[in-house]
Order: C-alpha cells, then structure tokens, then sequence
C-alpha cells in the first residue's frame, strides 16, 4: 500500500513517485484475473467478491483503529454519508460486472466496462469542476478505442477477412441484460472514482480512514447481497479461501488502495484512464502462468491503450 503523505508534503509529490505507484497498482489488480480463475474453481463469483473485500476491510482494521482512530471519529456527518455512498458503488461495481458474465460474452463485459474512464472524464466537470484538457481528451479517446479491440478480440474471427458480431447480437435476449449490467458496472466504479476524488481533496480525509470506510460499506453490502442470492460465504476449501485472501491483499489492498492514494494528486479521469492498462499486465501474467497466448487484437489494443495513456498523462 502507497505511503500516506500529510497535506504540504503533497506540493512535493513527484510525477515520477506518482507514475511509479500507479504502475505498482496495474501490476497488483491485473494478479486479480489470475486470482480470481483459481478461486471460481470451488466458490461462485458474487461470494469471491464479498470475501475479497470482507478480508480487506480486516486486514486494515489494526491500522485503521490504532493510528487514525482520531481521524475516524472526527470525521462529519457528510462525509460518512459519502463514503457509505462510495462504498455502495464499489460493491454495485463487483456485483453487477461479475452477474454480467451470466449473460454475456466476456469480451462484450469488457468492451461495455471500459466505457468507465469516459463517465469519468464527462461527469467530472460537472462534480469535480475538472477540465481535460484537449491531449487528454484525444488519449482518453484512443486508449477506450484500445479497450474496445481487447474485448472484441475474443469476438472476432479471421474468415476470409474479419468477422465480428453485429449491435444486433450483442443486444439480444438476455444478453442484452447482461451488456446493461457491464455499463452499470462502469457507471458504479466511475461514482467510486468520483466521489473518492472529492472526499480525497476537498474533504482532505487521508487514506487509511477512506478506504476502511468505503472497503467496509462494500463488504456489508455484497455479503448482504450473496445472502439475498441464497448463497454462502462458508464451507469452501481452505485453498479457495487462501486464493481470496492474496485477492484482498494484493489488487485490493495494494491495487485500489494505491489508486485511492493517487485520487489526491491527480484527477478522477486520469486515475480512471489508467486502469485500462490492467488487461495488458493481465495478459502477459496469463502468458506466464496460465500458457494463455493474447491474440493480435489484444496486442493492437494494448499498445493503444498505452498511446492514449502516454498522450492523456503528458504535462500541460
């Protein structure tokens, strides 16, 4: 987990501090897809997601009560109430992306929750008072264009010249429902971003009490959620159980929580822009461990991605 910086240190942050750690957190959420694949092996996905950030929230518990317990109950009224809305959204994120598997293709999923930097950025002067400026706007664009060809790789075939599925199959039955829970997904995680950029800098609330209280709100809410599904969160194989437990430790804690620290330093839609690079780190740890070779599509979109991220990050 990044360091926490207290408020005049933040003038001295560097870029390259900045670019590192956001580095560090592509490379912990993309172990996510990894993580993920072993433990679905035993436990339904809605139930990895609720213990994922169930073991998060206590692993931040000894930190969180004896260093920031001050801050914790200083903190207003308002500011709870946003975090408990931070919170919900996260969890709407886990569970309407993940229920969005059942209905649709993965590469459909992905191509409607990668829209998410794009509510970003198109909600954020509205909320944040935050302008993109032009290069920003033309990378936020290419990197989505990337994002889009990753998610149709999967899709697409080469036939005598490429092949790819019509709106008409991609709207249909109940894939349709499953599309429309990919883009709430986006929408969630965007409000996530959002809202966490403001209590961030505006409400100036440090790391530690932001994220137990929002990790902790999603928590209680999935696991609410599994019950309301009649699944359970018990009776799973230990080796299930250790896979979510590194699940919450590295893309959680070290990958969400170091976005969370950068949402001080830089704007909502450029911490968002920069989590489409996860599917690249994601295919080259699938290529290593799983044998998983990444398609053409997948390297074009990825070196998309990295041009739009390079053109939306450069200094005004």
């Amino acid at each position: 987990m990044a360091e926490e910086l207290t408020p005049g240190e933040s003038n001295r942050v560097g870029r390259g501090r900045i670019a590192a750690a956001l580095l560090a957190a592509i490379l912990a959420v993309s172990t996510a897809s990894i993580f993920i694949r072993f433990a679905q092996a035993e436990a339904p996905s809605l139930v990895i997601a609720a213990l994922r950030l169930t073991f998060a929230t206590l692993l931040l518990v000894p930190i969180a009560w004896t260093r920031h317990r001050d801050e914790l109950k200083s903190l207003r009224r308002s500011e709870i109430t946003l975090g408990i809305i931070s919170g919900l959204f996260l969890a709407a994120h886990f569970a309407t992306w993940i229920s969005s598997l059942e209905y649709t293709t993965v590469a459909s999923s992905v191509v409607f929750v990668s829209t998410g930097p794009l509510w970003v950025a198109l909600l954020s002067p509205l909320l944040l008072n935050e302008q993109l400026p032009r290069p920003a706007i033309i990378g936020l664009v290419i990197a989505i264009l990337g994002g889009t060809m990753i998610g149709l790789s999967d899709a697409c075939i080469w036939n005598n010249g490429l092949q790819c599925p019509d709106i008409g199959q991609i709207m249909q039955g109940g894939a349709m429902w499953g599309n429309f829970l990919a883009l709430l997904g986006a929408l969630t995680v965007s409000g996530y971003l959002i809202i966490g950029r403001k209590l961030r800098t505006a409400r100036n609330i440090s790391l530690i009490p932001y994220i137990f209280m929002v990790y902790g709100v999603a928590a209680i809410a999935l696991i609410v959620t599994v019950f309301v599904a009649g699944q359970s969160v018990l009776g799973y194989p230990i080796k299930t159980y250790s896979w979510i437990f590194l699940l919450a430790a590295f893309p959680q804690l070290i990958g969400h929580s170091t976005y969370n620290w950068a949402l001080r330093y830089l704007p909502a839609s450029l911490v968002a822009l920069t989590t489409l690079a996860e599917p690249i780190a994601s295919a080259t740890l699938a290529y290593f461990l799983l044998s998983e070779i990444p398609t053409s599509g997948v390297l074009l979109g990825g070196l998309l991605i990295l041009i739009g991220i390079y053109l939306a990050s450069r200094p005004k």
